[in-house]
């Protein structure tokens, strides 16, 4: 989103994102007896790739934050300078009975954001908005670092894939206002141009997978 995100809706609607339909991973995740299991991604505004998590079933929570550097300047204001090094992230923490890594992956890459737009994402400019993937352990790193392969050798996209893998150094909530932000304020103009249509690009293209009431974080929810 913006810095002063009450400008967002002057941004025309071309700021969308598409979708691509593109295959799973050829490598996934082992079946195992875990239950919970944490995934850190990064793709733009993360009110955006957020609210796709919150849609999709198996995930148990999903939550807005920052990755990539130090938690004394994980703060809304000063990731926004773009000199933290954090990337404004969405931890999923899901069930792996229900829902795979490369499952996500695969819904990450496809409707979350745009793996071929390098430090940007539609509007929002910086490398702050770079996509990016912590893998929080080596088979999350293979996995993706495979997929990334994968996709690319497929030529998936019209473009080269810039997402990058990068180390797992920890993940900072966002503050409270940027939690549920999707959910809670869907006739927001920047939602409705930029992040609405996700949702229902999940709905059409994972159906079976799609869930029509979404994880909260917020307390209550």
């Amino acid at each position: 989103m913006l810095t002063a995100v009450a400008a967002a809706w002057q941004l025309p609607a071309l700021s969308a994102e598409e979708a691509v339909k593109i295959p799973a991973p050829t490598l996934d995740e082992k079946p195992g007896t875990s239950h919970s299991e944490t995934a850190v991604f990064a793709g733009g505004c993360f009110w955006g790739v957020q609210g796709v998590f919150q849609h999709v079933r198996g995930v148990t929570r999903a939550t807005s934050g920052y990755a990539g550097g130090a938690a004394s300047t994980a703060q809304y204001e000063k990731v926004g300078t773009g000199l933290t090094g954090h990337a404004e992230s969405v931890e999923i923490r899901y069930d792996p009975t229900q829902i795979s890594y490369g499952k996500l992956l695969q819904i990450f890459f496809s409707v979350a954001h745009n793996p071929t737009q390098l430090n940007y994402q539609g509007p929002d400019h910086g490398t702050q908005y770079r996509s990016a993937i912590f893998p929080l352990t080596p088979e999350q790193r293979t996995i993706a670092r495979a997929y990334i392969t994968q996709l690319g050798s497929a030529k998936s996209y019209r473009a080269p894939i810039v997402t990058r893998v990068e180390d797992y150094k920890g993940f900072y909530p966002a503050e409270d206002y940027h939690q549920d932000f999707l959910v809670n304020h869907p006739g927001y103009p920047y939602i409705v141009i930029n992040d609405l249509p996700k949702i229902g690009n999940l709905k059409m293209m994972f159906p079976e997978i799609y869930r029509n009431d979404a994880v909260r974080v917020s307390k209550g929810s």
